[in-house]
């Protein structure tokens, strides 16, 4: 096992039953540094056309303007999303030398326009008007003659990072570029590159590469970045799963494809690194196990808060908060060492110990072990209750993991089993009973993985997690009725029929985030939020208005005919009258509801008492079950239930 935090407790706070909070892993901080080309093919905007009437702002900028607006945007995000993340943009091939002090540059070419840091508003406003003022980034955006060398361009990141990212447990360098050759075949000075690149690798420095292609060159990789972006070297068996993360996909140059869409959406797919939430073994059987780390693909995100801001002054500032207890009767201040936890069991306090409580809380150290396999249509749709977690091998542990685990894998995926598994991410956590599913590989249509490889551990709910589902009378729909709903279904079907979440971005969150925004940098208060979740009711009611209303006639008149052939129910649990009026002064009455309760017998209460049913009862027939037992009525439905169920456990 690895010293990571998530398999430590904290010490003097209780440590959480479960795993609930998953924002856990984003607690690594991350260095993250562009290294965009100015160069004079990067500067060059895509040649006019036709359509030209048709293209946005974005569709119309250079290579390097387009990396700088992705950055912009990049940055607005991470100032909130990841408020301890790093970021900054270094400039190469520029005719300006500026390095961190500003008074020394040795790395000719390179030009420092934002330092390694922790991004804030000001730095928002610098690269914001930067981005928007042309004359400005043309006195900065001047290429130099001769090009850049790649060896001090990678060895000033590599002075960046060592001098203001030391301690960072991840760091990354983006490069953006359009040249597939800066030495032109000069094998000294792309060897020198890549020793420079080994050295940030030796850091522990990972460099991606996102390439630019022009419209008359496809970026070639192999001429020199091949030895400059290492390759995910880990699986070197050859059934092994394909690696997380794949190489960015050139972005076109030129094409009708915005390019800063195309950089945009290579960048974010590579922004957040792989964190893995957990590490803990995997027991196939006593004795054999292999390492495992655990990676959350999928999540709700949220509004975090990760500080309070006092408005009550000139200007805003971060709130440091402070906690006293206090005693109830004498208001006096109460020391830790005073504090003790306690539990009620039938009315009585019972107090543990700190030592009591780590025990009574203690199931076993952190694992995954296989209980057995069963087949995979044993397995329910809705036994998926919370967000599924993905495991995949880890070599840091146990030497020949990533072997071990890719066979596993595909023998579960051809014989269609699912192991059953006993689950325990972290220490002091509740362990569950979960299924690890094995997990295809997907791909989408621009090549870009969507899906890795690997087993998904979905936790399986116990009793006590499954609502159950009230009694109802199922009435099947007629073919012609069918028919109908199948015409108008088929006019608003998503392209593909398949539904794409990044489409749809969540409004609230958005709203939140774009009027933080506003405040933090002194911009103007948006008025109305976007919400791209609304249907589109007027394109709507064109493609399939027509069917909707077939089909609102042909279910009338299949109501018609189940009426007329099954006759009105003759007893009914409850009957509704018709809201009165509203009267002259605006009130309307109250509506009033009669309920008729058939009375349950003992007999009967007994069977569903013996079936685990008694929950299903409404609360009228509970009610009028204890006031015949002479029992108390007062409560929550669940209280009723236990009464019951204490009524007839007694006897």
């Amino acid at each position: 096992m690895d010293d990571s935090p998530y398999n430590k407790a904290s010490g003097d706070e209780e440590e959480e039953e479960e795993l609930v909070d998953e924002t856990g892993y984003k607690t690594t901080k991350d260095a993250v540094i562009f290294a965009i080309d100015v160069s004079k093919s990067m500067l060059q905007k895509p040649p006019a056309t036709d359509a030209d009437d048709k293209k946005t702002d974005s569709d119309s900028d250079s290579a390097t303007h387009a990396a700088l607006k992705c950055a912009y945007q990049l940055m607005q995000q991470r100032i909130i999303s990841n408020p301890n993340d790093m970021m900054g943009i270094l400039l190469f091939g520029t005719q300006r030398d500026r390095f961190m002090d500003d008074k020394y540059n040795p790395y000719p070419h390179c030009y420092v326009l934002t330092e390694l840091e922790i991004p804030d508003a000001q730095n928002v406003k610098k690269l914001r008007d930067l981005v928007n003022d042309e004359e400005e980034a043309g006195k900065l955006l001047q290429p130099c003659e001769g090009g850049v060398k790649m060896a001090s361009v990678l060895f000033c990141a590599n002075q960046i990072f060592t001098t203001k990212a030391s301690n960072f447990a991840s760091r990354r360098l983006f490069l953006v570029t359009d040249n597939d050759d800066p030495h032109r075949g000069e094998k000294a000075l792309a060897s020198t590159a890549a020793v420079r690149a080994k050295d940030l690798y030796d850091l522990g420095v990972v460099i991606e590469l996102f390439p630019i292609s022009k419209p008359d060159h496809e970026f070639d990789r192999t001429i020199f970045y091949d030895d400059i972006v290492y390759r995910n070297t880990l699986n070197t068996d050859e059934n092994a799963p394909a690696p997380l993360t794949s190489a960015a996909k050139p972005s076109k140059s030129g094409s009708g494809i915005s390019l800063f869409q195309s950089l945009l959406s290579n960048i974010n797919s590579h922004i957040s690194p792989r964190r893995a939430l957990f590490s803990v073994p995997l027991e196939l059987s006593p004795g054999i196990r292999i390492g495992v780390k655990g990676y959350i693909l999928f999540k709700r995100e949220e509004i975090r808060k990760s500080c309070n801001v006092w408005m009550g002054g000139e200007k805003p500032q971060i709130a440091v908060g402070s906690t006293t207890r206090m005693a109830d009767d004498t208001a006096r201040t109460v020391e830790k060492v005073e504090i003790k936890k306690a539990f009620k069991f039938g009315g009585d306090t019972v107090s543990f110990g700190e030592e009591e409580l780590k025990r009574i809380k203690y199931f076993g150290d952190p694992v995954i072990r296989v209980i057995g396999f069963k087949d995979r249509k044993l397995l329910p749709a809705w036994a998926n209750y919370k967000h599924s977690t993905l495991i995949y091998p880890s070599e840091t542990d146990f030497v020949g993991s990533t072997r071990v685990f890719s066979a596993l894998w595909q023998k579960m995926r051809k014989a269609k089993k699912f192991a059953l598994v006993w689950f325990i991410p972290r220490r002091n956590a509740t362990p569950v009973l979960a299924a690890a599913i094995p997990g295809e590989e997907k791909y989408g249509d621009d090549g870009e993985q969507v899906s890795p490889p690997g087993l998904w551990i979905v936790n399986l709910p116990f009793a006590d997690d499954i609502r159950q589902v009230p009694e109802t009378t199922m009435v099947p729909a007629t073919d012609e009725l069918v028919d109908a709903a199948r015409m108008f279904m088929q006019q608003v079907m998503l392209p593909k029929s398949v539904y794409n979440p990044k489409n749809y971005p969540n409004p609230a969150l958005q709203w939140f985030y774009r009027v933080l925004q506003a405040m933090a940098l002194e911009e103007d208060l948006p008025e109305t939020p976007e919400d791209k979740t609304l249907p589109r009711y007027r394109q709507i009611d064109k493609r399939a208005g027509s069917y909707v209303t077939d089909w609102g006639t042909t279910l009338e008149s299949s109501y018609q005919a189940y009426i007329t052939e099954h006759g009105h129910r003759s007893t009914t649990t409850t009957s509704l009258k018709k809201r009165p009026a509203a009267t002259a002064d605006g009130d309307a009455t109250t509506k009033k509801i009669k309920t008729e309760v058939d009375g349950v017998g003992e007999e009967e209460m007994r069977e569903r008492f013996e079936n685990g049913t008694v929950e299903k009862l409404t609360l009228p027939v509970l009610k009028e079950f204890l006031g015949a037992k002479k029992i108390p009525v007062g409560g929550k439905k669940k209280d009723l239930v236990d009464r019951v169920v204490g009524y007839f456990a007694s006897k």
